[in-house]
Formats: C-alpha cells, structure tokens, sequence
C-alpha cells in the first residue's frame, strides 16, 4: 500500500487545454466513475471515527485530490489501496483549522464543518470556493448546526465554530432542501447527544450513500431516501468499508453525447433507476434508451424533435431539488435541446449565473434567446461550428466539451482543468468510445 500520488490525467497542471476534431461518429461501451458529489463528503465522514473506513470506486478527480490533501492536512492517515479504492483513518486530528488555499478550491471543503464539530468540538472554516454559478450562501448548514448546539462566529473570510458542551439533537426544518447542509448536520448529528430530526431534507443519491456509509459505521439513521431523516445519536463510530455509488450526471452527460452523435452507446454502471426524471426531461428532446440491467443502451440514428405538451403547450425543462431534474444537468440539457428540431424553454431557477456561459453556444452557431438569468429558449436542429472557447466551471466545461464532440470542425477548450475536477480521465474515456480529443 502507498499514499496517494498526484492523479492521472493533467489533474495536477494548471493550464490544459482540449483540442477536439468534432462530428465523428462514436461507438462502444463507457463505465461511469464514482459520484463526485458523494465521494468528497463520504471522504469527510472519515473523521468521525478513529478507525480505518476503507472507499472505493472514487473518482480520480481534482477536487478529491485537493480533499485528500485537506483531509492529510487535518491528521488524516490515506493510503491509496488501488486506483480507485483508499484506506483512511482519522487517529489523532492535528488541527481545525484547514488550510484556506485549499478550502477555497471547492465548495465541498465546507463538508468539513460537521464532522469536525463532532469529534473535536471546534473548527475554524474559510468561505467556500467553487463554482461561479452565482450565490451560493451557507446559512442553512449555520442555522442547523447552531440548533445542534454550536456555537458560531461569521466573519467576512471565515466562520469560527465550537461545541463547548458538545453537540445535542435537535428538531430541525431546513429553509432549503440543501445537499451539503443536510449531510454536514446528518454528520454532526451522528455522534450528538439524543436524537436529531432533519425536515426538508436533500435526498439525491449522494445523500443516501453518506447516510449508508454512516450506517455502516455504526449510525442510527431512518429515512434515508425522504425528505425527513431521523438520527440517534450514538457514542462512537467505527470503521467501514463502503462503494461510492455512480455519477449520475456523467450518465446524462453520455447520454446526451450518444443522442447529439447518433451514436450507438452502451452506458455501464448506470444504475437506471437514478435517472427517471432525466429520462422525462431528455424525452421531450426525442431521446430514448433502453435499460440493460444495471446499464444503459442509448440507440444510435434518433430523431431529436421537441414534443410539447398538451393543447401544444410549450416544452419546458426545469431543473428542482431531488427527485426534480438535476441542476448541474441543465448546462447539458441546453447542449442537447441546439440538436433537437423545434423550441424549448431551459429554466434554471436554482443559481443566478448557471446561464452566463451559453453566449459560448451562440458563438458556435446555436439560437439561443437569454430571457433572463434563470431562462432561455433553444431553437435547436442547427449544426453548430468549431470554435476556441475556456471552460468557465465543471458542468458548463462538460456541455462546451460536448458541444464541441457534435459540431463540425475544430474546437479549442482552454481552463481544462475545471472539467478534471467533475470529470475523471475524460479525454482517454472519450478517446475510446472513437472521439477525436487531445490534451495539450
């Protein structure tokens, strides 16, 4: 066994760019990584025990790399078991204080909060970084974990966090059905005294493993998979082994990509039944696939044509919290809707900025019309055209990288760097399927 060593491809650079020849035809099978957003919290459940819990299937990612770095930084002993498996264990905590360097690299960083609080009583946390898709406030996660019982300093760059009497459980109703404030207060929870109801609670599937995992350590947790979590506080945790599960949003990424190509795809490790609500929303774009067991089968040659609704209502697709359709594959459904004959409203009403980017669609000859921050109309079944563009975050880079796969000529994506952190290996994966996709 060894530590972890710098992630495979250009995770570690700071300046990559994707060359890629577009409108090829693409073939073959494409295994889905492990789910980013449930692996780097699952990672911060580490710290709740002083044995070793051992992960597997994690994504080979940037911003895993840059949570294992924090999470060595804290006291955390991770050995690299096999490409995708680590064992970790959080013996003694050196510190509390992360470093603000690395906080600021992701917003997941703030994950660390609960557990901390947890185990040690204290933390001190910088403010998140991230993705610049507009506000993302943390006053849900505050407003939880004061009602556990911390104690809680808000600064302008950072929030100072104690638990002198330790963390007790608490009747709470969260203002937003927030991913990360649910799992940093399922976290502290776990080991508070009595128990902990969580109203309004996420329960996309990251959700659920966290809980999984922190059952498997020994956590009492019902309602897992609701929107109403009840959680006994224990005295301790221990160890565990535990698969994170897979990322649902590569699986409509690919999905997307087979049906813009008109290629045949088979998709492995899918776990079909993530993915109703996309298949209703990719459905009014004329997408279809099959289910294969745990896979999925996306035919080639379909014909994308908008279906609207009834009485000829326009066709809409609006992302909501879980079970709703996902927020980080709107960027995604604006790729997919510039190839499907007919218009289509996109209304993202979750992040102000998750639009800003499309001006980039436009440029490759898409017809879009930005109504507002949160709207716009594709009228789409237009070929688009290769261009030179920098992706701005993870999800937008995904779809500028896809529309770049469909358009004809050649297309330069700069700030590679930022789909490695949502995207583990891509170029190679892409390369095998037939893409035309290099990194320099």
């Amino acid at each position: 066994m060894r530590r972890p060593e710098p992630l495979a491809s250009g995770e570690t650079r700071t300046m990559d760019t994707f060359i890629i020849d577009g409108g090829q035809r693409l073939s073959g099978t494409i295994t889905v990584e492990g789910n980013k957003n449930a692996a780097l919290p699952l990672l911060c459940c580490v710290l709740l025990t002083d044995e070793p819990v051992v992960l597997s299937n994690v994504p080979r990612i940037r911003d895993v790399h840059t949570m294992l770095s924090l999470l060595q930084e804290l006291g955390v002993e991770a050995v690299e078991e096999a490409r995708t498996r680590f064992c970790l264990t959080a013996k003694d905590i050196k510190t509390t204080t992360p470093q603000r360097e690395l906080c600021r690299q992701m917003r997941a960083s703030f994950a660390l909060a609960g557990p901390l609080l947890a185990r040690t009583g204290r933390c001190t946390l910088p403010v998140p970084g991230g993705d610049r898709i507009g506000r993302r406030p943390v006053d849900t996660h505050i407003a939880g974990l004061q009602q556990l019982g911390a104690i809680i300093d808000v600064f302008p760059d950072r929030y100072e966090m104690q638990a002198p009497r330790g963390l007790r459980g608490a009747d709470i109703f969260l203002e937003e059905m927030s991913v990360m404030a649910t799992e940093n207060i399922v976290m502290a929870a776990t080991l508070a005294k009595g128990t902990t109801t969580i109203r309004n609670a996420a329960s996309e599937p990251h959700v659920q493993d966290v809980c999984r995992l922190l059952v498997a350590m020994g956590a009492s947790i019902e309602g897992i998979g609701t929107n109403t979590l009840v959680v006994t506080g224990v005295a301790s945790l221990r160890g565990a082994r535990f698969e994170t599960g897979p990322d649902y949003l590569e699986v409509g990424s690919f999905v997307a990509l087979a049906a813009m190509t008109r290629s045949p795809l088979l998709i492995q490790k899918a776990r079909p039944d993530d993915h109703r609500i996309t298949a209703i929303a990719f459905a009014k774009l004329g997408v279809h696939w099959e289910v294969r067991g745990d896979d999925i089968f996306v035919p080639a040659d379909q014909e994308l044509v908008v279906k609207h609704g009834l009485h000829g209502a326009v066709a809409r697709i609006h992302d909501a919290p879980w079970p709703g359709f996902p927020a980080d594959l709107v960027s995604i459904a604006v790729v997919l809707a510039t190839q499907a004959k007919g218009s289509v409203l996109i209304h993202e009403w979750m992040y102000e900025s998750r639009l800003y980017w499309v001006d980039k669609l436009i440029a490759m000859g898409a017809r879009i019309t930005v109504c507002d921050p949160h709207r716009c109309i594709v009228e789409g079944g237009v070929p688009l055209y290769g261009q030179t563009m920098s992706s701005p975050d993870i999800r937008a880079g995904m779809a500028l990288l896809l529309a770049a796969l469909v358009a004809d000529g050649k297309s330069v994506i700069q700030n590679a760097q930022q789909i490695d952190r949502g995207y583990a290996n891509i170029e190679a994966r892409l390369r095998a399927i037939g893409a035309r996709i290099e990194r320099v």
